[in-house]
């Protein structure tokens, strides 16, 4: 049994990835799934979509490997973070589509409970603002929304969880509610410091503590999968939410190493160690990773729209046919039109964070076309990188990242989005030989809790640069394009 199975339940797809012995891939099997909008600024899964989609990889990747159960020491579970999943306590049918991460619906909510005084107690607890990214008002929104489901709450009949505690109860056929630390940490409902459920924010929300879950270490014994679904039980080891999981993948251990995540957003993490730092820029505080009921935190920078701002090309604007075009689309740009496009689809994450602000594109000319449109989506990613990245500095006292951010995700594939990075950050960035480092961080939770994989120290020593990027823009061309970002941001905000 030398083989660890990664699950990785993303926001547009699901993922099976299978690591040997060596933690190298051996299969990969992945599936998308329809994304739903009721109404303006929602977006929904059906839950039922992130379950089978999960299942038929995990079987799929199996096969393509051609390898059977037996084989599987451990499996690991990396999710999509914030998105909420309430079902019933003894059928497992969920009562609600899963409201996602993405998802503005409760803006209005938040800013009665900013309104009313309360986001500085919640931040003391939670490290999070009154923002609804997270999960803690989505859920109170469903308890008061759905027919019947705060009394079935109360009285104990309905389970909430994040996907993890979701896909976890549907692997073991019931038989474990749990989840992470660092999952629970992106709720708004848990005490980073305390370790354990708030009842304060819980009773804030009206939320009944019984439907939460039970909070478990990074690597930890979270069940054992039905015996029907692969062949045999396989024991669930490691979980982690997604970016702790890059963070882990990464090796970014030591205290001021930092990494960047681009998926459907992009999400940067800064390790600040054994203390939880409290950001004067509006970052989060949250938990990096828990190893014996030890958390290790860190500051971290989301922004909402990342290759998701490919997917609007494609599928919005329909000037690409696959996100592989949009390279050569910005290479063959007008270097002389300035055209700067602010992604605030589902409004601004860090450090902004406005709910209610919508995208805009700014510099258009008579001769602007799909070029243009391809680089100011690229560019649009490094501009809110370097966002995150200087509120970072301003709040760490360790001393940053060391100059160097570690990238991953599918666009750090493309070498012109990763070099304007380095120019427009004027730092380095490496991108390492596994782009896959969501889903290693996964796996590696769960094969070094089976005993297959090494130690931390260990594990950080396999780290390995694939390209480095070193700004190559001058000082004047920076400061011009980053004043012309921030007047764009500034107009956004304002409208």
């Amino acid at each position: 049994m030398t083989h660890i199975l990664s699950i990785d339940q993303g926001t547009t797809s699901s993922r099976a990835i299978l690591f040997d012995g060596n933690m190298k891939i051996t299969a990969i099997a992945q599936e998308e799934f329809p994304q739903h909008y009721p109404a303006s600024g929602w977006v929904e899964h059906d839950p039922s979509d992130l379950w089978s989609t999960t299942a038929a990889t995990c079987r799929a990747a199996i096969e393509k490997a051609g390898i059977s159960a037996t084989d599987i020491a451990a499996i690991g579970i990396t999710n999509q973070r914030e998105t909420v999943v309430v079902w019933d306590k003894e059928t497992g049918q969920p009562i609600h589509n899963a409201i996602v991460w993405q998802d503005r619906r409760t803006a209005p909510l938040c800013q009665e409970l900013r309104d009313a005084g309360h986001e500085a107690m919640v931040s003391d607890r939670t490290g999070l603002l009154l923002d609804p990214y997270f999960s803690g008002t989505k859920l109170k929104w469903i308890l008061d929304n759905v027919d019947g489901a705060r009394a079935r709450a109360e009285k104990g009949e309905l389970l909430f969880g994040t996907v993890d505690s979701f896909l976890i109860w549907k692997l073991t056929g019931g038989k474990s509610h749990v989840t992470d630390a660092t999952n629970a940490a992106r709720t708004l409902l848990y005490d980073i410091r305390k370790g354990r459920w708030s009842s304060t924010i819980c009773e804030l929300l009206g939320i009944p503590m019984a439907m939460l879950p039970e909070v478990r270490d990074c690597a930890s014994d979270f069940g054992m999968t039905r015996a029907d679904l692969f062949g045999r039980e396989i024991p669930i080891l490691g979980v982690a939410g997604d970016q702790q999981a890059a963070t882990i993948g990464q090796a970014c251990f030591a205290p001021g190493m930092a990494k960047s995540t681009y998926g459907t957003g992009c999400f940067a993490l800064l390790n600040t160690g054994e203390t939880p730092v409290v950001s004067k820029n509006r970052l989060l505080t949250t938990i990096a990773y828990q190893f014996d009921g030890k958390p290790t935190y860190a500051l971290e920078g989301s922004i909402f729209i990342a290759g998701a701002v490919v997917q609007w090309l494609r599928d919005g604007l329909k000037i690409i046919r696959e996100a592989k075009e949009t390279q050569p689309l910005a290479e063959k740009s007008d270097p002389g039109q300035n055209v700067i496009l602010v992604p605030a689809f589902v409004g601004l994450g860090a450090p902004y964070w406005n709910a209610e602000c919508r995208g805009a594109v700014y510099g258009l000319t008579r001769n602007t076309g799909p070029e243009e449109f391809a680089r100011a989506a690229l560019e649009s990613v490094g501009y809110q990188t370097r966002d995150l990245l200087q509120a970072m500095h301003a709040d760490w006292d360790g001393g940053g990242s060391g100059g160097v951010l570690r990238v991953d995700g599918g666009m750090s594939a493309s070498d012109w989005a990763m070099q304007f990075l380095s120019d427009i950050i004027g730092a380095q960035v490496d991108r390492p030989e596994v782009l896959e480092t969501t889903a290693l961080g996964a796996a590696w939770l769960a094969g070094m809790k089976a005993g297959v994989y090494p130690a931390q120290e260990e594990f950080a020593k396999t780290w390995a640069l694939e390209r480095r990027f070193e700004p190559a823009m001058d000082e004047a061309t920076r400061t011009a394009k980053t004043e012309a970002w921030a007047r764009a941001v500034k107009a956004t905000l304002s409208v």
